[in-house]
């Protein structure tokens, strides 16, 4: 367990990897997760400024060694649900104190829900707090702090979360914000059935993680978003091709033809050539 390593040491790499995970994240566009090297450290196939070995004692590398392994873990995940799924095996693994975890995403106009959680009291915690519109995972996502709570029995700050989430049986809490330079993507949720589960080592390793998990998200995210680009743009030539071949018209004209359609009946333009390329026509009323 890294609850053994020493707390400096997770302290000094938490602010380099934070750094250097920042501006990972705004070159991740190529998805290119082979170049990764424990000794580098290299992500990406961008090699990061090293640390002066001579104030790095065994423990400090036996930590580096083990987050560049964890990066590399991360990173390898194929899609952004194994990524997230990681994060939280990790969490729970190497996090001292930590029984359950989850991930809060931001989405479309700020909407937030819960993803890849270890267990169902993950779900019904987060919701509560999704509904009171109060809660540590809400502070940490928008104020970009650790936020905590030792004792739910005790806590003030948010009556309305901690009434209805203590009966639940979990008695601490600890949330960490995920984010690059360019963008906020959620949160990082660590719970406890005991109180005050969470010392100082649990927040340290806490950072460095989410700093990890911040940019693989991202790079997961970014990857799925060119995959569902890339298949769009097809799907939509597929569709086009079908309609120059049916009525002998040209590419601007068949391209004109499906976005006056997808307009007229509220459908998206790439569901509509899905809707095309896979039964020949178009739904009712096109």
């Amino acid at each position: 367990m890294l609850g053994a390593v020493r707390v400096s040491a997770a302290c000094a790499w938490s602010a380099v990897f934070r750094r250097e995970g920042e501006e990972l994240a705004s070159t991740i566009g190529s998805g290119d997760a082979d170049g990764i090297e424990t000794d580098g450290i290299e992500i990406g196939g961008i090699e990061q400024p090293s640390v002066d070995t001579a104030l790095v004692g065994a423990d400090d590398r036996a930590l580096a060694k083990a987050f560049a392994e964890y990066a590399r873990d991360l990173l390898a995940q194929d899609t952004v649900q194994s990524t997230l799924e990681e994060i939280t095996a990790l969490a729970v693994s190497e996090i001292e104190g930590c029984e359950h975890a989850g991930v809060s995403l931001v989405e479309r106009k700020k909407h937030i829900s819960t993803h890849a959680a270890t267990s169902p009291l993950v779900h019904q915690v987060d919701e509560i707090q999704y509904s009171t519109g109060e809660g540590p995972c809400l502070q940490a996502i928008w104020v970009r702090e650790v936020f905590s709570i030792d004792s739910f029995e005790e806590e003030t700050r948010w009556p309305r979360f901690t009434a209805r989430a203590f009966p639940l049986g979990v008695q601490s809490m600890c949330s960490f914000q995920l984010f690059t330079h360019d963008d906020i993507l959620g949160g990082l949720n660590l719970y406890s059935s005991k109180p005050r589960a969470f010392g100082v080592e649990a927040y340290e390793i806490g950072q460095i993680l989410a700093a990890h998990a911040a940019v693989a998200l991202a790079n997961a995210q970014t990857q799925y978003n060119l995959k569902r680009a890339v298949r769009t743009r097809q799907r939509i030539g597929e569709a086009t091709g079908i309609l120059i071949e049916r009525y002998r018209i040209t590419d601007r004209q068949a391209f004109s033809l499906l976005a006056k359609a997808s307009q007229n009946l509220n459908v998206k333009l790439s569901a509509l050539a899905d809707e095309l390329v896979e039964t020949g026509s178009f739904p009712d009323g096109g």
